[in-house]
């Protein structure tokens, strides 16, 4: 595959990914990773000095699917509306044919009470793998900027 047609479909992987969270489909959110996976979201501080403390981790698809029966069975918080900004995507192809994909966000959340504000913002470096001829995350890091969460973190980022 061509440089061109890799980074278009790396483009929509993520665009798909981000508008699923938004959308409130977190029904979908596990089919974007492989079975044996790993999803982890740390503070910015943690990840640079090799601190194993994540705010959310999850090392299977089967957890992810527990992380969203959790949401929306046992969670309790003010309704609220996410939107993922996405973007400066990079991507390094590994000699075994997986990609290495660096991406930065910001995540801003809408509440009735609060209006619009940044949730908090980072990069995403994640490595992808094709199965069945899509790509999946096989590892999904989200390291954030912000140490500290405005109220909670409920939903993946």
């Amino acid at each position: 595959m061509d440089r061109y047609a890799l980074r278009i479909e790396i483009d929509e992987l993520y665009a798909d990914y981000v508008a699923c969270l938004d959308d409130d489909e977190l029904e979908r959110w596990p089919e974007f990773f492989t079975d044996s996976c790993l999803y982890k979201i740390v503070p910015r501080e943690n990840y640079e000095r090799d601190l194993p403390l994540a705010l959310m981790m999850c090392e299977s698809q089967g957890m992810l699917r527990d992380r969203v029966a959790a949401v929306r069975k046992t969670s309790v918080f003010a309704p609220r509306a996410l939107r993922h900004l996405v973007g400066s995507i990079r991507i390094n192809e590994e000699p075994d044919g997986g990609l290495r994909v660096r991406a930065n966000f910001v995540l801003m959340q809408s509440t009735i009470d609060q209006g619009v504000a940044v949730f908090n913002a980072g990069q995403y470096l994640d490595r992808l793998v094709r199965l069945d001829g899509r790509l999946k995350f096989q590892e999904k890091l989200c390291i954030l900027d912000g140490s500290l969460i405005a109220g909670s973190l409920i939903y993946p980022i």
